[in-house]
């Protein structure tokens, strides 16, 4: 009974640190990470319900990078090896953030963001957001229709992201 105790608990601790991995990125973002706000636009206008998830587009973020007219097999190999991690550098301009051009090591000041380009599609972890019904959300979700929106995000050092509201106006 004993080593059957032993193992269960062995189990359960692996299973928390397991979850506090999980957590770990969006945690350390909204807990330790500096403020931001980035204009945003819905992507997607498909709503189904009035409580829903949208997704969202960064137009001052870089967007997907398809390689431009014909590409030899060679080179779209070798663009391929490079998709995996890409850093967003961020620069202020005026109450708003905007991106610049996408990097493959971490700029060395500044806040930039932590990205995935390996589907072609830049995914920062901030494309998301849940709106639920509501007189309030009702003008977020005519700012964000019209562009007119803004997201709060929470960046930490290592460029983690985690998007904490969406407001209309700028």
């Amino acid at each position: 009974m004993r080593g059957r105790t032993a193992r269960v608990a062995v189990a359960v601790v692996v299973q928390l640190l397991l979850v506090g991995v999980a957590l770990w990125v969006p945690l350390s973002a909204r807990l330790g990470g500096e403020e931001v706000r980035l204009r945003v636009e819905l992507a997607d206008t498909y709503e189904p319900f009035d409580d829903a998830y949208v997704d969202l587009s960064y137009p001052d973020l870089p967007e997907e990078h398809f390689p431009e007219g014909e590409v030899s097999e060679e080179e779209m190999e070798r663009i391929d090896a490079e998709l995996g991690v890409a850093f967003v550098p961020l620069t202020r301009d005026g109450d708003v953030w905007v991106g610049g051009d996408v990097v493959r090591t971490p700029p060395s000041d500044g806040p930039f963001l932590r990205c995935d380009d390996t589907r072609w599609e830049l995914r920062c972890g901030i494309e998301t957001a849940y709106l639920s019904s509501g007189s309030e959300n009702d003008g977020v979700r005519d700012a964000l229709r019209s562009g007119d929106a803004v997201a709060t995000v929470r960046v930490d050092a290592n460029g983690n992201a985690a998007l904490v509201g969406v407001s209309a106006g700028s």
